[in-house]
């Protein structure tokens, strides 16, 4: 198969540098007779527009800072390689019925938003987020009460079974803990795959762990999801981390249960962001609060960038490509 005519790379120097320094973008450079890249910085959505359909490409690769893609996109643009995560910003679901093609990162960052999962699962458990503001703000040490716990041997609750969800069951593993799922596609044979437990509802999760940790989706289903009410069947000392979507919790119920104390918190994810200066959940020594970085880090951006240039060489060479973005994947992700 011929080479692709053109790509049009619309990155930031950053965008570039991280998701694909060399020698991944020289190989990317060689799929197609031309590459061409646009630094969206500073530049207006006209601009974007303007630059994309003078350049008339096949490819297009986008990132985080790519303006919306126009519904009129040039004719012979076919595919929308997005380097990240959701692509709601770029494209919306006519752009997919008109047949644009489109993938994103799919699984290529999974393990590391887990590993943020895990940081913050831990952090709850021997409330780091208590001692770092007392230790640095009131001279505190440790005394003969001090009660801190384990990850070992504790049963820990999933609110959605995805690729980060599946990741951190494997980080886990070392910790020897009684692992429960609650998600609609989780059942017997999945269950037993992962060797995990099946719950039955969002009420049964909650109430059978020590950890609850959400991942689910944000789609119309799930907002709200997560009520003051659920929050407080989490027992005394247990811990309840949020690296999906803020919007899936009650965040004025969340605030509520944070209060009290009894229950430690690991939040990356706000139903607005960013989390206002003045926010009731800042200061909260129960409360491990960080700014939406739960993956890719800085230096695991080149993981997607290695992710898609894998598809683009399966498109070049007309093969089966990954993390394809359908109608239906488009409707049920966040």
């Amino acid at each position: 198969m011929p080479k692709p005519a053109r790509i049009f790379a619309a990155l930031t120097t950053a965008e570039l540098r991280d998701f694909l320094p060399e020698p991944l973008l020289g190989e990317i450079h060689s799929l197609a007779t031309e590459f061409l890249i646009f630094d969206p910085t500073g530049r207006s959505v006209d601009d974007f527009n303007h630059a994309l359909q003078s350049a008339h490409p096949e490819i297009l690769i986008a990132a985080w800072k790519t303006p919306p893609l126009p519904l009129d996109f040039p004719p012979r643009l076919r595919y929308a390689c997005y380097l990240c995560g959701s692509v709601k910003n770029l494209i919306t679901r006519e752009h997919l019925e008109r047949g644009l093609l489109v993938t994103n990162w799919g699984g290529s960052i999974s393990r590391i938003v887990a590993e943020w999962a895990l940081f913050h699962t831990l952090c709850g458990l021997r409330r780091a987020s208590y001692w770092s503001i007392a230790m640095h703000t009131q001279g505190a040490w440790k005394s003969s009460d001090t009660a801190t716990a384990s990850l070992f041997g504790r049963k820990v609750g999933i609110h959605g079974f995805g690729m980060v969800a599946r990741q951190l069951v494997l980080l886990l593993a070392p910790f020897g803990c009684a692992i429960s799922a609650h998600a609609p596609d989780v059942d017997a044979t999945l269950a037993a795959q992962w060797s995990i437990r099946p719950e039955p509802s969002l009420d049964a999760l909650f109430a059978d762990n020590d950890i609850i940790v959400e991942l689910a989706p944000l789609i119309p289903e799930t907002v709200g999801i997560v009520t003051e009410r659920l929050l407080r069947r989490i027992q005394p000392g247990g811990v309840f981390v949020n690296l999906g979507r803020g919007a899936v919790v009650d965040e004025a119920g969340l605030v509520a249960v944070a209060r009290e104390g009894r229950v430690s918190f690991g939040l990356d994810v706000y139903a607005h962001e960013p989390l206002p200066p003045d926010h009731p959940l800042r200061g909260l020594p129960n409360v491990m609060l960080t700014p939406h970085i739960g993956g890719p880090t800085t230096d695991r951006r080149r993981d997607a960038g290695n992710f898609a240039l894998k598809n683009l060489r399966a498109y070049a060479e007309n093969r089966p490509m990954e993390a394809v973005v359908t109608p239906a994947v488009f409707a049920v992700t966040s």
